[in-house]
Formats: C-alpha cells, structure tokens, sequence
C-alpha cells in the first residue's frame, strides 16, 4: 500500500530488469518488458521525486534512450533509470536504480571549463575552501564517495604544497552513496533513506551553487 506520498518502493523486479538488459540490450528485449518497466521503474521513480520536491525542488527523470551519435557503444538503453534534482543545470542531487541496486548522491557535473576555473578558485579561497574540506570529510564519513573526472597531477597555477592539492585536482565533484538493494528498496522506507541521504549531501549542493554554478 502506497504511503500519502504517492511512493510505495522499487518492486524488486526493476533490479533484475536492468540486470537482464545488460545482457541483453537489444530494442526486442525493451519492448517487450516496456509496459512493466513503466510500471515499476519510471513511475515510482517520478512518485519518489515528487514526493522529495517539497525539500529539494523539482527534478527531471532521464530518458531511457542513449545518445550514439558520438558513441562508440551502439546499445541503445541506458542500463540505469536516473532523475536529477536541481535549481541549476549540472549541479543538484541525483538518483540512479539500476543493476546493482540503488545509488544516491550530488554536488556538480562541470559542463564548460569556467564551472572548473570557478570551482579551484573557491578550494584555492582561504574563506571558502576549509569549508568545503570540512563538507568532504563529514560527507566520507557518512559513507559518500567522491566522483567525477580529475587530474592525476596537480592544476597549473597552484604549488605542489598546497593544503587542499586533493581538491584542487578535481574538475567536478560528485557525492556518491551506493546503497544496493536491501529488503527495504521494495518499501516505503525507501523515500526516508534517499531524504535522509540527500540531507548529507545539501552542504555541498549549497557550496557548488553558490561558488560554481553562477551561469
């Protein structure tokens, strides 16, 4: 039974479709489990981030097709169902059920090289850089790895001793909890737990939005 917020968890199914669609990632394999996917993939997926939009704003679901003009890869679904939330193009919380299970996070994806030079000037800042040191450590150890693209050596301009050289080598940086699929994926609960996680992650959704994503 659906709670009042419309959302009533992932039927488990979903997993083990996108599970099925690595293996098979053919338009006959889609079309024949379509009508379910909408079902127990999309629709709970847009309740759940309806149901959040009261704390977070208004979120888009991701289509399910892959763009292959530039891709090498010629499958042509996306083995995951992935909605963004967000006041800003690229920067915001995000949401992903897929194969292995339930991933939630956010922070920014950089879509152009000044979101990049805005982001180093903001860690290189001795007002706003301690604080998103301080944002990084709560956020690890809460159980949030970080992601997105990086160098391997240190951005041109800054010295090989600087106290947040870490930092400085990120283009972008994503707050990622992979959680899986645990019994209460299928639940209620589930919209408790990706609040809750969501909540870890807003200080640096606030950091990104106010030193970053300015555009």
């Amino acid at each position: 039974m659906a709670d009042s917020s419309g959302f009533d968890g992932f039927p488990v199914w979903g997993v083990e479709f996108y599970q099925d669609l690595e293996e098979d990632n053919t338009r006959e394999f889609w079309l024949a489990h379509k009508t379910r996917w909408q079902t127990d993939v999309r629709d709970p997926m847009r309740a759940l981030v309806d149901a959040l939009e009261d704390e977070f704003g208004p979120g888009k679901l991701f289509r399910p097709n892959r763009n292959l003009r530039f891709s090498a890869d010629k499958s042509p679904y996306k083995t995951h169902q992935a909605a963004l939330v967000g006041r800003d193009k690229g920067a915001g919380w995000y949401l992903q059920l897929g194969g292995d299970g339930l991933t939630v996070g956010g922070g920014f994806r950089a879509h152009s090289p000044a979101e990049t030079v805005r982001y180093r000037a903001a860690v290189d800042s001795s007002a706003s850089g301690p604080a998103l040191e301080r944002i990084v450590a709560d956020l690890r150890a809460a159980g949030f790895a970080l992601e997105g693209a990086e160098l391997k050596t240190r951005p041109k301009g800054f010295g090989a001793d600087h106290p947040r050289l870490d930092l400085l080598r990120r283009k972008e940086m994503m707050a990622v909890r992979r959680i899986g699929a645990p019994d209460w994926l299928s639940t209620p609960r589930t919209l408790a737990e990706v609040r809750t996680s969501w909540r870890h992650v807003r200080p640096l959704t606030e950091w990104v939005l106010e030193h970053v994503a300015t555009d």
